[in-house]
């Protein structure tokens, strides 16, 4: 199943990397999070990948192209010769659109439509988040309703207290976010070709379509309670690279060892 990635965003709440580099591409150890979100979901058999690009495209065009396997795989060398012991993206297809500096998600969306030709149903992420959400599940699911979208429905990753008040402007309760049941959407769309129907030009993806699709009974999400983060803030880009560095990072699905 092809993904679609959306890189072409500012990452104006990031600024500390992002007026280097595209949000896509702050590392989280040696690889950006872009990498990481596509290892993800190549570990799940998806590894045909359409990244909507926009701001610095120039940058993660160039990453690509001078893809270094060494980096994050095991190799022998011998004089001048490298063997690498694993690979990570000799098996991948990437195609790179560029679909606009100042396009919203649907706009970039739309803008890759003919490279989904003859896909009923196709993956979509915003690139800067990760889980270890049972992708499989959750496609399965999808498949089985006749829903034309579902997104993964996630808690906050952030820290912070919602707010009651009453009729006169006093506070009422507050509690910690995590002890609430505020869900937001966490991206990790699974979506069926049908949602160009329900689009039109310069709409944003989880808006006007969206609430078509929840007047018409067709949109699902996928209650999740694992691990999710996103990687909006300096901070929460610290916490990904410290699970990273001790070895305990729950999005790596791809590095724990199979059951018989």
């Amino acid at each position: 199943m092809k993904v679609v990635l959306f890189c072409g965003g500012l990452g104006m709440r990031i600024r500390e990397y992002s007026e280097e580099v595209p949000k896509p591409m702050v590392p989280i150890g040696y690889r950006p999070i872009l990498w990481h979100v596509m290892k993800y979901y190549a570990h799940w058999g998806h590894k045909e990948f359409i990244l909507c690009l926009g701001y610095k495209a120039d940058v993660i065009k160039n990453y690509f192209l001078n893809y270094d396997e060494c980096l994050s795989n095991d190799f022998t060398m011998s004089g001048s010769k490298v063997e690498l012991v694993n690979s990570d993206i000799d098996d991948w297809k990437i195609t790179f659109v560029d679909t606009g500096h100042d396009t919203n998600i649907g706009g970039r969306l739309r803008a890759v439509r003919e490279h989904l030709e003859g896909d009923e149903m196709f993956l979509a992420n915003y690139s800067d988040n990760l889980t270890d959400v049972p992708m499989d599940a959750m496609v399965q699911e999808m498949k089985a309703s006749d829903r034309v979208a579902s997104f993964l429905c996630v808690q906050p990753s952030q820290s912070f207290h919602v707010v009651s008040l009453d009729g006169q402007q006093r506070v009422s309760g507050i509690h910690h976010v995590s002890h609430t049941d505020i869900r937001i959407n966490g991206g990790y769309f699974v979506l069926r070709r049908e949602i160009f129907d329900h689009m039109k030009p310069g709409e944003e993806l989880v808006e006007a379509p969206f609430e078509r699709l929840i007047e018409a009974k067709r949109l699902g999400a996928y209650r999740y309670d694992g691990f999710f983060v996103s990687m909006d803030t300096f901070k929460e880009r610290q916490m990904l690279d410290d699970l990273y560095t001790r070895g305990e990072a729950p999005w790596e699905l791809w590095k724990r060892k199979k059951t018989p």
